[in-house]
């Protein structure tokens, strides 16, 4: 039963993972369209970015003025921490597991 919920967080951190394929592109452009000055801090290649993803999870994106980078950043950074902690768990219980 514990590796069925192991596997149940698995699915949760794909879901996640796709609804942060899906949103945190949409940020970056978003980003490099209206706001150049933070567009050049991530330089090339910003989706990997380790600069780009503490950005994201520390928030930073709301120093920016601007309700439309946020209404994109938010289910980002959101999705983001959905995979995160879902694979921690995942992997807690799968340890959890393999000791009982």
């Amino acid at each position: 039963m514990i590796l069925f919920f192991a596997l149940c967080f698995v699915g949760v951190a794909i879901a996640g993972a796709s609804a942060f394929v899906i949103f945190w592109p949409l940020t970056l452009i978003h980003v490099r369209d209206r706001h150049g000055g933070s567009a050049a801090d991530f330089g090339a290649g910003a989706f990997a970015s380790p600069a780009a993803l503490r950005w994201l999870l520390g928030g930073g994106y709301r120093s920016i003025p601007d309700r439309s980078l946020s209404g994109l950043a938010t289910p980002a950074r959101i999705a983001l921490l959905t995979v995160i902690v879902s694979l921690l768990l995942a992997g807690l219980l799968w340890l959890v597991a393999e000791v009982a």
